[in-house]
């Protein structure tokens, strides 16, 4: 305990930034919590190393308190429309855009397998495609793909 207090200022900045860290690469910047009370610790220690605030445990504490209370009012609002400015587009995986061609014919009604990478596939199409046509896959899912018949130049 003795070398926290002794190194006030240097412990709070390292303790705030592991709070970042924790925030942004395990918790994935869900919870803004940790990234207020961090990015306090961190400038509460800037302020004790620089001197402008008193070398004392019970100050740095209140010091943090308050910074935590002002950087929650103040970036609140903007982090919350940055989380809600998602792109709703699904990442594409290796397997969208895998051409094939049909050993059986598919339908909306019939939805034959395909062997690929060791796994069965049930084969998906809003539409009939004959066998024997070169497909693609337009969307993988679990245990499912999604084709549409392409075009042979």
């Amino acid at each position: 305990m003795d070398f926290f207090t002794n190194n006030l200022a240097e412990s709070l900045f390292v303790i705030g930034l592991i709070l970042l860290v924790i925030e942004v690469a395990v918790l994935g910047f869900s919870t803004f919590v940790l990234f207020f009370v961090g990015l306090a610790a961190m400038v509460t220690g800037a302020l004790l190393y620089v001197g402008i605030l008193p070398d004392s445990g019970l100050g740095s504490m209140f010091s943090t308190g308050i910074l935590t209370l002002i950087f929650a009012g103040v970036l609140w609002g903007p982090l919350k429309r940055m989380q809600s400015n998602v792109n709703p587009k699904k990442a594409q995986g290796d397997l969208v855009g895998h051409e094939f061609v049909l050993k059986e014919p598919v339908s909306p009604e019939l939805s034959p397998n395909y062997h690929y990478s060791g796994v069965n596939w049930s084969l998906i199409s809003e539409e009939l495609i004959e066998a024997g046509t070169r497909v693609e896959v337009t969307e993988a899912e679990v245990g499912a793909f999604h084709i549409k018949a392409t075009r042979s130049d």
